[in-house]
């Protein structure tokens, strides 16, 4: 494994990219809109519009480049005046050659929708790091790769050409990258996790120690050690940043690493448990039921359908 713990997560996440298309708005409108379990990613591409993350809070202006990332878990308003009553998606029709539908009366506003799917693995390491809703405004250093890339993966899905479901899981995976980079410059507002965690300069060395060499027995003491802290310390302030504690956060990444493994690869269990530093087949069985809720064997057969 690698020295950095953001491409790790990325890698274990194997996350995949769809263009949804969009819509042109004018005049007064209103949508609801929910990514349905993926991350759901617009771009304002044109105009100018209102955000209301949930009933009853205050509108949030969204401007030309804004991009909106929602965990896909709660439904949210784009509008003109948050007084409409939103349509629903399905009602809106939709031009069959742009994939584009309209709303209101004009075009002021346009609109780009793309979905990234983390669902190979439950997208549980990623989801449960992330803010409901992420708003990566237009000055942003990420928000100009952002729009590009939705651009991309808008125009390879459009496209049809050969490659092109791999070229959208790539670029849904660089869309993603630059959310999280985005997330990690506005680290106050992460919930506890491990990008929460990443992002604190004095955990951010244990956490790339766990990642370079996860099979190793680490120690409370070398973690804290490698954060320049004393083992209470070092214990409290990693809990209360990743939600877990530090040995809880190894074992449970140990877990996504072996999970990535049976969906992707071959290799015995038995071999799969000294990888990820388990000495028996049976103690790594036991903590991959606990953690994930089926047997390793059970699990491969599963996802292979």
């Amino acid at each position: 494994m690698s020295v950095d713990p953001l491409s790790d997560a990325l890698a274990v996440a194997d996350a995949r990219g769809v263009f949804s298309g969009g819509f042109t708005a004018g005049g007064r409108w209103a949508i609801r809109l929910r990514g349905r379990d993926k991350l759901k990613v617009n771009v304002l591409a044109r105009g100018s519009c209102l955000l209301v993350a949930e009933e009853g809070a205050r509108p949030v202006t969204l401007t030309e480049g804004d991009v909106v990332v929602s965990d896909g878990r709660r439904p949210y308003v784009l509008c003109s005046d948050p007084a409409l009553t939103p349509t629903d998606p399905a009602e809106v029709a939709v031009d069959p050659d742009t994939v584009v539908g309209a709303l209101g009366g004009g075009e002021e506003v346009l609109c780009l929708s793309g979905h990234i799917d983390l669902s190979r693995d439950g997208g549980d390491l990623l989801r449960r790091a992330l803010p409901d809703l992420i708003h990566v405004r237009s000055g942003a250093t990420e928000a100009p790769v952002l729009r590009w890339l939705t651009g991309q993966l808008m125009t390879e899905m459009r496209g049809g050409r050969a490659g092109s479901a791999f070229s959208c899981d790539h670029l849904a995976q660089l869309m993603f990258v630059q959310v999280l980079r985005a997330c990690l410059n506005e680290s106050a507002g992460l919930p506890p996790g491990w990008l929460r965690a990443l992002a604190d300069e004095r955990l951010a060395p244990a956490l790339r120690l766990m990642h370079a060499d996860p099979a190793r027995p680490w120690q409370l003491r070398e973690l804290a050690e490698a954060a320049a802290m004393s083992r209470t310390t070092f214990a409290v302030r990693f809990r209360a940043a990743a939600g877990v504690p530090p040995l809880t956060y190894l074992q449970n990444w140990r877990m996504s690493l072996a999970a990535r493994a049976l969906r992707e690869d071959s290799t015995p269990v038995a071999e799969l448990a000294r990888s990820v530093g388990y000495g028996s087949e049976s103690a790594f069985s036991n903590a991959f039921k606990r953690t994930v809720g089926v047997a390793p064997r059970r699990y491969r057969d599963t996802v292979r359908g």
